[in-house]
């Protein structure tokens, strides 16, 4: 990249350091300020009439239908808290099928008589709202005429305040389904598949005691992701229409030397993550860890366990908010799954458990996990429910920026599997061998220096090369992309797990029905179903070809890429457990198949024609010109009488690797051209012909990148996006 660009690219990083814009509160004031931006339940309890309030609960609780009188007094409660923090609009914020958030905003004003306006706000405007549903994906189940869709308030996610300098909006999180009912977003069958869980988790606890009503699914969504200058993000065309670099050598200097990873944070980009936490504090979001990721220029933030629905709606906000505040500090965030080849991409590790409306966790194994009766029947019910969907899981996380991902050196492989570390996989070894259990135990770690405290062990290590892991009371689904919304991993997951505990409870039913004891029945359960599923813990090294081998001759699927893995979405077995358990029918599970197949066939055709335009107007023209500025030069120093055996070195190697480069860019731009029938086909053809052809492409542009001195290259390079702060 020439020198001016990187002289104000520094420019803005030593502006920035000299007057930081005003950022992140001190602790105190997080405190105070924590949820004051959300309508959540101590704001509800302080402006509602009791009988009001304690309606809304119930029909948050246990999903009870709220009146139109009890609808009216909510909205107008929100509307005067809303209005007090300086709002003058009101938006139904939504999620569909596209994957990412929509929102239109709705003026309170309403004009008087008298020339004047009033703010105004009812429950039949907080219950449903109308967006053109024409223009989003809707995978076939909507005409571009049958335009009518619903906006449906989510009363169990509390609604919260978008602030800017110039506004405050009230923000709705809210379903979205057409005019017929059917779900044309990611919300609506994530609570469906939320009711279902809790339905079939319920029959297990009754079986064994509980007096739990209701069962949730918690999520804690991590979130991996890039910071890098924004001068450079603007200056690449491919990270500003396809979120990652399409060309780039590789620098001297990635992540080898392991120096990333828990570093010192730096400080522009420490401020930058105080800021985000400061808005999402106010907006009630729990985020908890922040710290660099490997790669460079990589960072993670972690949130605390919710309920899964309010957790994905504050997932989705973190990604806003980190997208919106980054420039402020002269950044830009990079949430794609690889947005720099050479180095670890980005993740979205979605933590799941259950817990009952007590709090309990029924993933806790604790103390004594071999005579915990309850969490072993939930656990095996994991085993069979993640053996039984491994393909529906698997597409779940399917897409083309998650393939450039999985199975690289810092993601899982694209083989489904579940480790359970050694001590719970001795437990249900000698359950399935009908012994006696006697669990390992974690013990004290000595770390031989006497200044240093004892450290409690846990009974097992951790493996992070597995997609699927128990991490101590809970399960970590490591497969997830970074720019995804998580909602459809955690609706797959909800799903397989509803059949899982459906079956157990009937067969614990049963068994206890024609009169067994409920303890030798459950044991009988538990071997059994360690048994049939065992296949799917794996405990080892996911990154190895022994594995790929040993996970063959298990049985286990290896879908590698988006185009095998998004059929198992619509397999009939899949199919009619959606339909079972109400959670989507046949038409809009198909739906969600026809736009990840559209979505896959559109990046690839976005980022093939960035290559092509790329290599016309930014590489070959800087290397054309190069190449003519040696030529120039080698005659010059013959005309001298001298040698100038360097120079046509040089020479020789511009011109063969611009013929090849201008071959290979019109080779791929006429198959790029190409169409080829269904979705279906096409997608194939994508990967196997376009692909292909983008990889060839990209070689011949990273090569040229290393003869071109720093002045004719026409771009930022790694070694400037990855390490310049």
């Amino acid at each position: 990249m020439g020198s001016a660009a990187l002289r104000e690219a520094v420019k803005v990083i030593r502006d920035w350091s000299m007057t930081p814009p005003g950022g992140a509160t001190k602790a105190s004031h997080a405190i105070e300020a924590y949820g004051s931006l959300a309508f959540n339940d101590g704001v509800q309890r302080a402006r509602l009439p009791k009988e009001v309030y304690r309606a809304l609960r119930q029909t948050i609780e246990r999903g009870q239908s709220l009146d139109a009188a009890a609808a009216d007094t909510v909205a107008t409660a929100m509307k005067d808290w809303a209005v007090e923090h300086g709002a003058t609009h009101y938006t139904h914020w939504f999620q569909p099928m596209s994957g990412i958030t929509a929102e239109r905003h709705d003026s309170f004003l309403t004009p008087t008589a008298d020339g004047k306006a009033i703010a105004e706000f009812n429950g039949r405007e907080l219950i449903r709202g109308e967006p053109d549903a024409s223009s989003f994906p809707n995978g076939g189940m909507r005409s571009t005429f049958e335009a009518r869709g619903y906006t449906a308030w989510d009363p169990t996610s509390p609604p919260w305040l978008l602030k800017a300098s110039y506004g405050c909006t009230l923000v709705i999180p809210s379903a979205f389904v057409s005019w017929t009912g059917e779900a044309l977003d990611k919300k609506t069958p994530l609570l469906r598949s939320i009711e279902a869980l809790s339905t079939q988790a319920l029959r297990v606890l009754r079986l064994l005691g509980s007096a739990a009503t209701r069962v949730q699914a918690t999520c804690g969504p991590e979130q991996e992701y890039f910071l890098i200058e924004r001068t450079f993000y603007l200056m690449r065309p491919d990270l500003i229409n396809a979120g990652r670099t399409l060309f780039g050598a590789r620098p001297p200097k990635g992540q080898e030397m392991e120096d990333q990873y828990f570093g010192s944070i730096p400080e522009r980009v420490l401020a930058c993550m105080m800021e985000v936490e400061d808005e999402l504090y106010k907006c009630g979001v729990p985020v908890r860890a922040r710290h660099n990721e490997v790669a460079p220029s990589q960072y993670e933030v972690a949130p605390l366990f919710e309920h899964a629905n309010v957790a994905i709606d504050h997932q989705m906000m973190t990604m806003e908010v980190l997208k919106r505040v980054a420039p402020k500090f002269g950044l830009a965030c990079l949430l794609h799954e690889k947005p720099f080849a050479g180095v670890n991409g980005s993740g979205k590790h979605l933590n799941w458990s259950l817990a009952d409306e007590f709090g309990n966790n029924l993933l806790n194994p604790g103390d004594t996990p071999e005579e915990n009766i309850q969490f072993l029947l939930f656990c095996a019910a994991m085993l069979r429910a993640v053996d039984r969907f491994q393909g529906l899981l698997r597409a779940s996380i399917a897409g083309a920026g998650n393939d450039h991902r999985l199975g690289a050196n810092e993601a899982p492989p694209a083989i489904i599997s579940v480790f359970l570390g050694d001590q719970l996989t001795e437990i249900f070894d000698q359950i399935e061998a009908g012994n006696a259990t006697a669990a390992r135990r974690g013990g004290v770690l000595d770390t031989g220096a006497t200044v240093l405290p004892k450290l409690a062990r846990d009974a097992g290590d951790r493996n992070r090369t597995s997609p699927f892991a128990f991490t101590g009371n809970k399960f970590e689904f490591r497969a997830v992309s970074s720019s995804q919304n998580a909602a459809l991993p955690a609706i797959c997951l909800n799903l397989a797990m509803s059949e899982a505990l459906d079956h157990m409870a009937t067969a614990l039913e049963a068994a206890v029905a024609a009169g067994e004891p409920l303890e030798r029945a459950v044991r009988a359960l538990l071997a059994a179903t360690v048994r049939d599923h065992k296949r799917i813990i794996f405990n080892g090294n996911g990154y190895s070809d022994e594995w790929r081998e040993e996970a063959a001759r298990r049985g286990l699927l290896n879908l590698r890429d988006t185009v095998e893995a998004l059929p198992q979405l619509v397999s009939a077995d899949v199919l009619s457990t959606f339909e079972r358990y109400r959670v989507m029918n046949g038409r809009e599970v198909r739906a969600r198949y026809d736009v990840a197949i559209e979505a896959y066939n559109k990046t690839i055709n976005v980022e093939a024609q960035l290559m092509v335009l790329m290599a016309h107007r930014y590489i070959l023209p800087a290397s054309l010109t190069y190449q003519t500025q040696v030529a120039t030069n080698v005659n010059a120093v013959k005309a001298a009488g001298a040698s100038a055996t360097a120079g046509e070195r040089i020479l020789r190697t511009l011109c063969d690797l611009n013929d090849a480069f201008e071959a290979a860019t019109a080779d791929l731009a006429r198959a790029v051209a190409h169409t080829n029938g269904s979705p279906e086909n096409h997608a194939r053809y994508a990967r196997d012909e376009i692909l292909p052809r983008m990889v060839r492409l990209r070689d011949l542009g990273d090569r040229i990148e290393c003869v071109l001195p720093s002045e004719s290259w026409p771009l930022p390079t790694y070694r400037e996006m990855l390490f310049i702060k």
